[in-house]
């Protein structure tokens, strides 16, 4: 029996999703800037910035809220976009 997760907007979504997303978006140094944590300021790449997210639950936490954060921007973003499109 599947379980669903309503309330839970990571349910199915990988860390490695997430922080290629995170990548794509903000680009490493940028996500440097914003978590400070050394994987993503020097030398960053995604296979050791999963190794180290993945034994350290405080760094994973922000990651998945900047993640959050994101996708609610991108939302934000889109809203304004289409608003912007009716008035025309």
């Amino acid at each position: 029996m599947e379980t669903k997760q309503k309330n839970n907007p990571l349910h199915g979504v990988t860390l490695e999703n997430i922080v290629n997303h995170l990548v794509a978006y903000y680009g490493w140094e940028k996500l440097g800037e914003l978590i400070n944590i050394r994987c993503f300021n020097y030398d960053p790449n995604v296979k050791s910035s999963l190794s180290f997210l993945r034994k350290t639950p405080w760094a994973r936490t922000k990651v998945e809220l900047l993640y959050m954060k994101s996708l609610r921007d991108i939302a934000k973003a889109e809203k304004l976009k289409i608003a912007k499109n009716n008035e025309i």
